[in-house]
């Protein structure tokens, strides 16, 4: 199956010789792909479903307090939910991510606790969680960079010699469309291809960086980029969870087994602005928007459910009032959240003591007792 056109949508010429990967159309009908076979139960069905719909509520309310002067800045995934609940649930326990700043409904696969995201972005913790605990690293501001650490972890996973074993695992980088124009993404292509390393790089192709539009990255669909550096590269439908899951699924299926990298467009849309401080209204059209709400990633499955008699209306009400439970404590959390100190900044920066941070730190220490001194 084929996504319709619209702009930025891909042609016939972008599509002829490779078909863009949908299990379930826009409408809710169930598709298959001779090359992505998916069998779910009624049942996980229903907990995709769930997942969609809280984490779509968690981002609602991250905005809501970045406009009431809560947070000091967020990246909205509207739109994008099942490109990162479908690769996300993809995922096995070996398994290490590198996201950006945007993964959060990659970060609930993972349970981190969506509270540890936001005090990130209120400026009251580094992140919060320990990467190693939730197969989740850092998130990474500096675009780009976490696709290199991507391919050295898996190149290091690769030096362990358990590909192959039940041990194995991959890493899988994600980044956008306009990470694509940045040298340490292709130079991650090269080190990953050169090294056949395991791990999937999952681009969330939203067709918009910041507010330059894809035309202005590149000439050619963006999985066709993986042929030149030696290693597949595959679009699907970033609307579509479940062909998410089939796709990131065997791909990591691949990195584990010593098949090498792959390389995952998930075609989608950007419903919101890039962050709260961008307003998307002054370089794109209302109708562009209007036009990617009929892909809506959450109807799409609801329609699913519906259709096949798989949920009622109690289930739906019950995800919802689950979904405004999971937002309301979040808000309350965060509201909660202790302000650190200013020398709190120099904890857990190195593992072990620095001279030069110490230096650093004990200037500060200065110079904050400085302002005790003229007060007194």
């Amino acid at each position: 199956m084929t996504i319709n056109s619209v702009r930025g949508a891909p042609d016939t010429r972008e599509t002829a010789d490779h078909e863009l990967v949908q299990l379930l159309t826009p409408e809710g009908e169930r598709v298959e792909h001779p090359d992505y076979p998916l069998d779910l139960s009624a049942e996980q069905v229903r907990a995709l479903y769930r997942d969609l719909v809280i984490v779509r509520k968690i981002d609602l309310a991250a905005v809501a307090l970045t406009r009431q002067g809560e947070l000091g800045l967020w990246a909205s995934l509207l739109g994008q939910e099942a490109a990162q609940i479908g690769s996300g649930r993809a995922l096995g326990d070996h398994d290490m991510v590198f996201p950006t700043y945007r993964e959060h409904g990659v970060a609930w696969c993972r349970d981190v606790p969506p509270i540890n995201l936001l005090g990130l972005f209120r400026g009251v913790n580094h992140g919060g969680w320990d990467p190693a605990e939730h197969g989740f690293h850092l998130y990474t501001i500096v675009i780009g960079s976490q696709t290199l650490h991507a391919a050295g972890y898996a190149m290091g996973i690769q030096r362990d010699g358990v590909l192959g074993t039940e041990k194995a695992g991959a890493t899988i980088a994600y980044f956008g469309d306009g990470a694509t124009s940045q040298g340490d993404v292709n130079e991650s292509f090269v080190f990953a291809s050169v090294f056949n390393a395991p791990v999937v790089f999952f681009c969330q192709n939203n067709q918009w960086a910041i507010s330059e539009p894809l035309e202005k990255q590149t000439k050619i669909p963006l999985y066709r980029r993986a042929q030149g550096y030696g290693f597949p590269g595959v679009r699907v439908d970033g609307n579509d969870v479940f062909a998410c899951l089939a796709v990131t699924r065997k791909a990591l299926e691949n990195a584990r087994d010593g098949q090498g990298p792959t390389l995952v467009e998930a075609f989608t849309y950007r419903m919101g602005a890039h962050t709260t401080t961008d307003d998307p209204t002054r370089y794109r059209l209302k109708a562009e928007e209007e036009a990617w709400k009929l892909k809506d990633p959450i109807e799409r499955v609801k329609a699913y459910l519906v259709r096949g008699d798989l949920a009622d209306a109690a289930f739906f009400d019950e995800v919802d009032a689950e979904a405004k439970r999971v937002a309301d404590d979040l808000r309350k959390a965060c509201l909660a959240l202790p302000d650190p100190g200013p020398m709190a900044m120099f904890d857990n920066v190195y593992a072990e003591s620095h001279p030069l941070m110490t230096e650093e730190q004990e200037r500060f220490a200065a110079y904050l007792a400085s302002f005790e001194e003229v007060r007194s």
